[in-house]
């Protein structure tokens, strides 16, 4: 005989749904939990161009140089980034939730 389900102090009624439909059926959802913390965002960088090239010796005149080299010593064809920013792949779950 079936019996009714308790309610949870835990989980509240639309989770134990979904584990009691995950425990009959075998199948479960795939899903990220998100992130733990505030995600920074690209208004949080601060970019000190002083760090990013040499003193300039005759103040603003000098070009300040933003361009790198990835890969100069051993890769076959290095990559030349004019900007040095890069956006890195990051997971599913990561990004999900």
């Amino acid at each position: 005989p079936r019996t009714m389900p308790i309610q949870s102090a835990t989980f509240s009624n639309p989770v134990n749904a979904e584990i009691r439909r995950a425990a009959a059926t075998g199948i479960y959802d795939i899903r990220g939990g998100g992130a733990k913390r505030r995600v920074p965002h690209f208004d949080d960088l601060l970019f000190l161009g002083a760090s990013m090239s040499r003193y300039p010796l005759e103040g603003y005149r000098e070009k300040c140089e933003t361009s790198v080299t990835l890969g100069s010593r051993f890769a076959k064809k290095p990559i030349h980034l004019d900007i040095p920013i890069t956006v890195a792949g990051m997971s599913f779950g990561a990004l999900s939730g």
